[in-house]
């Protein structure tokens, strides 16, 4: 059957068209309003992240305690976890002997830079008028130490000696947190705690033992500050070698 359009129908048509489009341009206007709106958080989101990924700390590791390179291993995961929810992402290099073959050894022998710090695994405390507490000190710009017993110990004394790598991270975090913010940096809550009792040892296996907000923004601003150093250092040595 052939169908047969009166000019009324047309231009029933034609308006219904006029509609139909009209709606589709209102949808798609809709639609792109709508991406913008969604786009704009995710892009400042994604912007932050990556400027907060690009702060570095190199830390060198010497381990004299000669500690189980699993649980050093386990020790530094969780320092770098707690650095990495403060914005700080960690590189560490093993500078021990007996890694030669793991860490190129002109990484560890050159000079210490602005950005690098040195972190000392000894065996027991030593003595001497730096200690900021049991498990170790730091003394600054680039230098902290952490006693392996100490660690041991304090996550004995707790009946669950598996706790002890999360402990060793922490005691790391603590002294390398003080390189960054100073030697009282201490606060009442968190991993900057002057004192650790049982009950923090069960805040650090649920992850609570970070560095606070304001510790975490004078940290990223200090790398910052020695990222800046660093870089100016070669062109200061260019611009003293041409008026040499």
């Amino acid at each position: 059957m052939r169908s047969r359009f009166t000019k009324h129908d047309s231009a029933l048509c034609k308006a219904f068209k006029r509609q139909q489009l009209n709606r589709l341009r209102l949808g798609l206007v809709g639609v792109s309003a709508l991406m913008a709106l969604v786009s704009l958080p995710v892009e400042s989101t994604a912007s932050a992240t990556t400027a907060a990924e690009d702060i570095a700390i190199t830390i060198r590791v010497y381990d004299y305690a000669q500690a189980s390179p699993t649980i050093l291993a386990l020790a530094e995961r969780e320092a770098g976890r707690i650095f990495g929810e403060a914005g700080l992402k960690v590189v560490w290099l093993d500078c021990a002997p007996e890694h030669t073959l793991s860490v190129p050894q002109d990484l560890c022998q050159k000079a210490i830079e602005a950005e690098d710090v040195r972190l000392r695994i000894l065996l027991a405390p030593v003595r001497n008028f730096l200690q900021d507490n049991v498990f170790g000190f730091a003394v600054s710009p680039a230098l902290a130490t952490v006693y392996y017993e100490s660690a041991l110990d304090f996550a004995k004394n707790d009946e669950g000696e598996f706790e002890f790598p999360i402990v060793l991270g922490c005691a790391i975090a603590h002294e390398i947190g003080h390189l960054l913010l100073g030697s009282k940096a201490h606060s009442v809550s968190g991993v900057m705690r002057a004192q650790w009792e049982r009950e923090h040892i069960r805040q650090a296996l649920r992850g609570a033992m970070v560095f606070t907000p304001s510790q975490a923004r004078l940290m990223r601003a200090e790398m910052e500050r020695r990222s800046s150093v660093q870089k100016a250092a070669p062109q200061r040595r260019a611009f003293n070698a041409q008026v040499s």
